[in-house]
């Protein structure tokens, strides 16, 4: 027994010597292979390291948005607020699924009951309940303030630092930012809410310790319930608790008290930092609606960064081929060749990953300050840039290590007799099988898709868009050498009749090495295509909206206000002026449709128009398809855009479900149905349904059709008794349903394209670089043969040519497929690509492709010749 359990281990200790040996013959060679082909790992070092620093950035930034919560400033004195839930619901069965539920913000404040303020106030632990209204004030000059209750100034807190409370309706109390115009105490300041304007006494001056925010001014509380319009509900509810009462108490005592609020929607008591929420309606659905936008722009990222550290990895480990071959032919087992090639990934993308961590911190930093804004900014606690950092690190060494042992497989597998013959071959022309089939499968499905985004509308056919030019990217990776040697076919005769010398030995070369010159093309063709899906998309829907909204302009005048906005009553004070001939406010809010998209629940949120019905036709025209808009009056009336009245199946006489703004239901009958609904939303309801279920009732512009442009200085005259208000030439801006761009929209398009644009850029750059890198025998050879360092040169200068022709062809249409089935499914137009935008990334893309040709083989003829020849 004692001898078998002898052998046993010796056996055992054998196999371990045996393994112990491997590991040590593998770790040989991968520490000499890296010293030996230290300028084609660098290129593989430097496309790793920016691709761990963009997936860290990303990674920070979305941690980021995930944490943040609007700012606490007014409620800063309240323990806990009660608003009503700002959140709607749908649920339906997704096809062959459990039911599901989705939710969104509302734009608009739901209010609660009034009597909620009683059960409030009568909850255990409980101090003071101050039902909190607000209204917007114009006060002099134009200057925007928000009105409230002077109970309300507890809430912030404010405290009264001149004079006294006001007593009367004619009395207010204003903050230290608007006490230098009033002159103080006993002073006069002219305020405007919802009519002309009027003077008020100052009775007193308050000040809080920290500053946020509209100017504040303060009314009695009766005086603002009525200038609030809804005596019946409140805005919102704080409250102070008791002394030695937490906050948690306090919760859960309000929750038991207040219950449902008498509305369709629950009560929330909010705490803590969730108290800001209160005061920036719609900051958490812009944070939903910005983190679905990132972790789309995420997505792509992932997608690019794993298909450039293939590309390199792969290049580089090819060009390795023949030295894999031999040492399999030698001896090697494949094992060790694969432990070898996987070590030398390994620590090139482990170092390369560590670097990236760090540079992804500057980096999301960057991108943070870009979409940080007052209502939402975007916190950085100490912990998230490490683990963003580490996040970004970890994907990219995992993914290393297995894409280099994919491209090894071939010769790795080899039997030695085999090897040696593999190290003496000319490199494959052709892909593999599964290669070549999954590519031709992709490019069907990206065709398919964009076939699909075709016959879709809205948000589907803008995915099914992205998918085929996903798709067709990852297609042109795959079937590279494929496309290759049809580009060099059709580039390669113009090259050798203008190149002479030079042109023959570009296109001969080109056309030897398919392989090699579909590497070289993904990474163009991928900047290329991405930035043109990213760029056209925008500025073709811009370009629509924007000729949509000047054909249906026919008001040649605009009445504008500050922020906010113009009183109910001015419209009217317009329409009697001299001169004018028609005159319509457009009060602006959206509307929540809940529907249905491949049977998966889905709300989805449009901004809508409410208008005049009879001042419509001499100030807006829509171009009507069906139906009347004079019908657009009442409660319960709506008009469609014709590819909404196409998605819901409406009609003239259907009626449509919707909420509104604060959530409300409502069943609207279809009175009309237009065709420009690009510039002028997908709905339009009467001002008189919209007013009642928005937070304030202002009017955002005054739309003016004047009897032979002569009204301008009566116009001026009826609106003199109002704060803030301008005349001016009316354009197609004023009617659009959204402004051309936002902040927030630039700091996309500057993330999408600029950040992962460049490190597509990067990515063509350290491509090249590795497959020049990996021709300098070529390029020795060449010149023992005669070749001059000119025509070398030459060569090269039309090799960067051809690749960057072929690149920017097949990028374009790469991108030409999905954004055609996009502009026709969105626009009904063609795709528009600004030529100067276009030009910009033709120059960028062909200086990046000279860069990684050119440079790197400065070296690669500096042998001399044999002959001498030049």
């Amino acid at each position: 027994m004692s001898d078998t359990k002898t052998l046993r281990a010796g056996r055992a200790g054998d196999r371990e010597d045996v393994r112990g040996g491997m590991r040590r013959a593998s770790a040989f060679l991968a520490r000499r292979s890296l010293r030996t082909h230290r300028r084609a790992w660098t290129a593989v070092f430097a496309a790793t390291a920016a691709a761990a620093a963009l997936l860290g950035a990303f990674a920070l930034v979305l941690g980021s948005l995930l944490l943040a919560r609007p700012p606490v400033e007014r409620y800063a004195g309240a323990t806990a607020v009660v608003v009503a839930d700002q959140r709607i619901t749908y649920t339906a069965k997704p096809w062959g699924s459990e039911p599901r539920t989705v939710s969104a913000h509302l734009p608009e404040r739901v209010r609660l009951d009034r009597s909620v303020v009683a059960r409030a106030a009568a909850a255990e632990g409980v101090a003071r309940a101050v039902a909190d209204d607000s209204v917007p004030v114009v006060a002099g000059h134009g200057t925007s303030a928000v009105g409230r209750s002077w109970p309300s100034a507890a809430l912030t807190p404010y405290e009264l630092t001149e004079g006294r409370a006001p007593r009367s309706s004619s009395e207010v109390v204003v903050d230290s930012a608007l006490a230098a115009a009033s002159g103080g105490p006993g002073g006069r300041v002219t305020l405007q809410v919802d009519g002309a304007a009027r003077q008020y006494t100052v009775s007193g001056v308050a000040g809080t310790g920290h500053r946020g925010g509209a100017p504040a001014v303060f009314f009695t509380e009766p005086r603002l319930t009525r200038l609030a319009g809804h005596p019946g509900t409140v805005d919102a509810i704080g409250v102070v608790a008791e002394q030695g009462v937490s906050a948690d108490a306090l919760r859960a005592s309000l929750g038991q008290a207040v219950g449902r609020g008498g509305g369709e929607r629950g009560v929330r008591v909010l705490t803590a930092a969730e108290r800001g929420e209160a005061e920036q309606l719609d900051a958490l659905g812009a944070r939903g609606d910005l983190l679905a936008m990132l972790a789309s722009i995420a997505a792509t990222v992932v997608m690019v960064a794993l298909l450039v550290i293939a590309t390199t990895l792969s290049q580089a480990v090819h060009q390795r081929s023949g030295e894999l071959a031999l040492l399999r032919a030698v001896g090697a087992t494949p094992r060790q060749l694969r432990s070898a090639v996987g070590r030398e990934a390994g620590r090139v993308a482990g170092t390369a990953a560590v670097l990236g961590a760090v540079g992804s911190v500057p980096l999301g930093l960057l991108m943070r300050a870009l979409l940080t804004t007052d209502p939402l900014p975007l916190p950085l606690p100490v912990w998230l840039p490490l683990a963003a950092g580490a996040a970004g690190a970890l994907v990219i060494t995992l993914a290393a290590r297995p894409v280099a042992l994919l491209a090894a497989r071939s010769i790795t597998r080899l039997r030695p007799a085999a090897a040696l013959s593999a190290a003496r071959a000319p490199e494959p022309d052709e892909p593999g099988r599964l290669r070549t089939v999954a590519g031709v499968l992709l490019v069907v499905a990206g065709l398919g898709s964009a076939g699909a985004a075709t016959a879709q509308g809205g948000q589907a056919a803008a995915l099914a868009a992205s998918a085929a030019a996903t798709s067709l990217i990852i297609a042109v990776a795959l079937l590279g050498p494929w496309i290759a040697r049809i580009s060099m076919r059709v580039l390669g005769a113009p090259a050798r009749r203008a190149g002479g010398v030079s042109g023959f030995l570009a296109a001969r070369s080109a056309a030897a090495h398919n392989r090699r010159l579909g590497a070289a093309l993904t990474p163009i063709v991928l900047v290329v295509a991405f930035v043109c899906v990213q760029l056209a998309a925008g500025t073709t829907l811009e370009r629509a909206a924007d000729r949509q909204a000047a054909a249906a302009l026919w008001a040649d005048l605009v009445v504008t206000g500050p922020a906010a906005g113009i009183p109910s009553d001015a419209a009217e004070a317009v329409r009697g002026a001299r001169g004018v001939s028609a005159a319509t406010g457009l009060l602006r809010s959206a509307v929540v449709l809940a529907h249905r998209e491949t049977g998966d629940p889905k709300l989805d949120r449009y901004p809508v128009l409410g208008v005049t019905a009879d001042q419509l036709s001499g100030t807006l025209d829509p171009r009507v398809t069906a139906g009347d808009p004079a019908d657009l009056t009442g409660r319960n009336t709506v008009a469609l855009g014709k590819d909404r009245a196409d998605d819901l199946g409406a009609g003239v006489g259907d009626t449509v479900a919707l909420r509104l703004g604060d959530g409300t239901r409502v069943r609207l009958r279809v009175v009309a149905v237009y065709e420009r609904s690009l510039g002028l939303g997908e709905f339009m309801l009467p001002r008189e349904a919209l007013a009642a279920h928005v937070s304030a009732p202002r009017d955002r512009e005054i739309l003016v059709r004047s009897v032979n442009g002569d009204a301008l200085s009566a116009l001026r005259a009826a609106l003199a008794p109002y704060e803030g208000v301008r005349v001016r030439a009316a354009t197609a801006d004023d009617v659009r349903i959204s402004p051309p761009s936002s902040d927030q929209d630039d700091a996309l398009i500057v993330i999408g394209v600029g950040v992962i644009g460049g490190f597509a850029l990067l990515a063509v750059v350290s491509t090249l670089a590795l497959i020049t890198v990996g021709r300098r025998p070529e390029f020795r050879l060449l010149r023992l043969l005669g070749a001059g360092r000119g025509q070398l040169l030459r060569m090269r200068v039309l090799e960067t040519g051809l690749v960057t022709v072929a690149g920017l062809t097949i990028g374009t249409l790469v991108a030409a497929v999905p954004l055609l089935a996009f502009a026709l499914s969105a626009a009904g137009s063609l795709p528009h690509l600004p030529p100067v935008q276009y030009g910009v990334l033709a120059l960028t893309v062909t200086a990046a492709a000279a860069a990684g040709t050119l440079f790197p083989g400065t070296r690669g003829g500096a042998g001399r010749s044999g002959s001498g020849a030049g």
